[in-house]
């Protein structure tokens, strides 16, 4: 597909929504980039997940998902890597010659092109992760196969934390540590207490610990320690860009910490860690198949000990 483009050509990719989602799709664009550097490329998404993209050199304009701004955008080629059905009307109304999208997705009568299954795109026929299971159609699409890099985001200068009361700063610098005790479903939820403990640990050796919630997150047990909630997305990728470690569920801001290369100690319920494990960085992934709540605090211990020299 992609040598039918001239140089110059614009792709529209459709991406709408969910955190970890958006974030593993820019190895793909990464990809697509570096092979066709004169391609214009313009990524459609939800105002709330756009600073995931924001800064990215591989994207030359962010869309909402509106058919306006997509038929402004004058593709050439759209590929829908979202697959609902309000992503299917997008694709189908943009404009292009050629509309791509995976063959499992519901309306794929609609594209000119079927992207096959990851698997036989890669000759492997094995489960793929979300990061493979992307990059798989710029593949298809003409990129020549290559190690898939590590997901890419763009973060502003980075405030470290300090001793202190409140969210101020102090002058003493110390090393600080995310952990993220939320998730999608209960199933995919460690117990707060568990993760009190694992804080307590770590401020004993000197890692500050530091809770991220999102706005609806009742944060009231973790009141003992600094909390940051509801923070912009942008602020949350700061955060992550200096932290020393990331401890959490199977959940969106693990795959942000990632992303900068941070260590992670990722723990699974319902998920399959072959699919959502932490990509291209160094990780423990730690389940059960008695359920998340099988998996014991010292064992998230003996992890952040593995990794907490990483980071140095």
């Amino acid at each position: 597909m992609l040598e039918r483009l001239p140089s110059g050509s614009r792709i529209v990719v459709i991406r709408l929504r969910s955190l970890g989602d958006c974030v593993l799709t820019t190895p793909a664009l990464a990809l697509l980039k570096a092979y066709r550097r004169d391609l214009l490329v313009a990524v459609v998404v939800e105002d709330r997940f756009r600073p995931v993209f924001e800064g990215n050199p591989d994207i030359d304009e962010i869309l909402a998902p509106s058919v306006g701004e997509i038929r402004r955008w004058q593709p050439r080629l759209t590929l829908n890597l979202h697959g609902g059905t309000r992503s299917m009307i997008l694709a189908a109304a943009s404009g292009s010659g050629l509309r791509l999208g995976f063959g499992h997705h519901r309306h794929s009568f609609l594209y000119s092109a079927k992207i096959p299954r990851a698997q036989e795109i890669l000759n492997e026929e094995r489960p793929v992760h979300t990061a493979e299971h992307i990059a798989s159609a710029m593949f298809w699409m003409g990129v020549p196969r290559k190690e898939i890099p590590r997901a890419r985001l763009m973060a502003g200068e980075t405030a470290p934390f300090g001793h202190g009361s409140g969210s101020g700063m102090s002058q003493t610098v110390v090393q600080y540590g995310i952990l993220h005790p939320f998730a999608s479903l209960p199933s995919k939820t460690w117990g707060a207490s568990r993760f009190l403990e694992v804080a307590a640990h770590m401020r004993d050796c000197g890692i500050d610990p530091v809770f991220v919630a999102g706005p609806d997150d009742d944060v009231s047990a973790f009141r003992d320690f600094r909390v940051i909630r509801g923070a912009p997305l942008a602020e949350v990728k700061s955060l992550m860009a200096g932290a020393q470690i990331f401890i959490g569920n199977d959940s969106g801001p693990a795959h942000i910490a990632a992303a900068f290369g941070v260590p992670v100690v990722a723990l699974f319920g319902a998920s399959n860690p072959v699919t959502w494990a932490p990509w291209r960085t160094e990780a423990r992934v730690l389940t059960s198949p008695l359920g998340i709540d099988a998996i014991e605090t010292r064992e998230v211990i003996a992890a952040i000990e593995s990794l907490k020299k990483v980071r140095a």
